[in-house]
This record gives structure tokens, C-alpha cells and sequence, in this order.
């Protein structure tokens, strides 16, 4: 990991940008940082649109999560913002896009296409940046995991037990062996579903729900959109870091 530029928000949170092998990404710490008392790490998941056009929204959440006392980074995906691209992957999305416009019925072999090989590929880098992150001075984990792509929540849940307790979005397609592991997640859950969706499928979301096998799971669906996600839901999200992450 190298760290290549560095600011102070006005809150006093550390913002450091950072490159693991090819992959840039953010790590934000609290004004609390210490190596004498480490803190805890939520990984900060979202869609493939790339860190940039993503930032507003990540250094919200990343603050969000400074103010509870946790650091927070994430990573560019595979095939986005400024990686090379992945022409794969965006003939998958190219093909997402016309069979939408089309209102033709999204097939399981593009769900497939469009969200296996991003897991495979995602899963991994992740993994490698939480060795990087928990060997810092300061961060000493437990870890979390916080929205962005379902299928990458679901197997990071499944294979990684640094990972504690996850807020996923069910805002995103899932391929139906994904159905599988996640009957194998066991860690508590909060899940967020928009109920009226226009690109996600509300029925797939419930039977994903019911498909965790953890203890502890709760889903919160509210009215609206895919972007119509209300400010307190986050609060929610903040309170359930907090049990599990202290």
C-alpha cells in the first residue's frame, strides 16, 4: 500500500488516498486515531461508477462512520473509474442497458455475465486491502462491510471471517448461485430495500432475505426509488455498526 496524497476535512478527519498494486482507493480515520487504542474498519462497498463520481456520497458515509469512532475506506472495482477497462464487463452492461430500454425480462445468463466475474475479481482485492489496512497503526478491526454490490457483500460474508457484521443495499441483481451462499452468511445483517425499485427486482430482494442463514438479520424497506433512500436510514445503518463494531 502507498499513500499517495493526503487531507484534513473540516471536521478533522484524515483522508488519505492510496494505491494497493493498481488499485487506487480512500482511507478516512477519525481525529481519535491512535495506535495505543486501534480502531475498528468499515469498508465502504458501491456500485461500479467509479470512485470519482462516487466521492460525494463515500466521504459522507466515511464521516458518518469517523463520528462513530471507525475508520473507513474503500477501493476502486475492477473495470471502473480509472482501472483498465474490462470489455467483458462492458458488453455485459451495454447488453443490461438495451434489454432495460427494451423492457424485454433480464435473463439469468446476463445476470450472470454482468455480476459473476465482477465477484471474482472484487472479492480477492478486497481481502488484500483489509491485510494492508489492519497491518496500519491505528486500525486494529473488528471489520464491517457497508453497501454497494450485493453478490460482493454476500461473499465477503461468506469467506471472510475478519468481517463481523454487514449492511448490504439490495439494490442490485443477484444471480441464483448467490441464493446458495448466502445460505451460508451467519454474521448479523441489516439490509436496506427501496420498495419501488424500478431496476431491482422486489421479489428476488425478500427471497435473498429469507435465504441468510444468520441469526440475526433485519430488513428495513422504505417507499420509494432506487435513489429515494431516506437520510435516517443511514442512522439506522450507523446504530447497527455501532452494537457490532464496539
Amino acid at each position: 500500500m502507498r499513500f499517495t496524497s493526503e487531507q484534513h476535512l473540516a471536521d478533522g478527519v484524515l483522508e488519505r488516498e492510496f494505491t494497493l498494486g493498481d488499485i487506487p482507493g480512500f482511507l478516512w480515520t477519525p481525529a481519535s486515531a491512535s495506535p495505543s487504542a486501534p480502531l475498528p474498519l468499515i469498508l465502504l462497498g458501491h456500485p461500479p461508477l467509479g470512485l470519482r463520481r462516487m466521492y460525494p456520497r463515500l466521504v459522507a458515509r466515511a464521516r458518518h462512520a469517523a463520528a462513530e469512532g471507525f475508520a473507513a475506506a474503500t477501493v476502486e472495482l475492477p473495470g471502473s473509474g480509472d482501472r483498465p477497462r474490462w470489455p467483458a464487463l462492458d458488453e455485459a452492461r451495454a447488453d443490461l442497458r438495451r434489454t432495460m430500454a427494451a423492457g424485454e425480462p433480464v435473463v439469468d445468463a446476463l445476470v450472470d455475465a454482468l455480476v459473476l466475474p465482477l465477484v471474482d475479481r472484487a472479492v480477492p482485492e478486497w481481502r488484500a486491502t483489509m491485510d494492508a489496512l489492519l497491518s496500519l497503526p491505528g486500525i486494529g478491526g473488528p471489520v464491517g462491510y457497508s453497501g454497494g454490490v450485493i453478490s460482493i457483500g454476500v461473499r465477503l460474508a461468506v469467506v471472510e471471517p475478519r468481517i463481523v457484521a454487514a449492511g448490504l443495499f439490495a439494490g442490485s441483481l443477484v444471480p441464483r448461485v448467490m441464493f446458495e451462499e448466502a445460505r451460508q452468511v451467519t454474521i448479523p445483517l441489516h439490509v436496506l430495500l427501496q420498495w419501488d425499485d424500478e431496476g431491482n427486482d422486489r421479489q428476488a430482494a425478500l427471497d435473498l432475505f429469507d435465504a441468510f442463514g444468520s441469526a440475526e438479520k433485519t430488513l428495513h424497506a422504505n417507499m420509494g426509488g432506487h435513489a429515494g433512500v431516506p437520510e435516517f436510514a443511514g442512522e439506522d445503518a450507523a446504530r447497527f455498526f455501532a452494537r457490532h463494531l464496539r
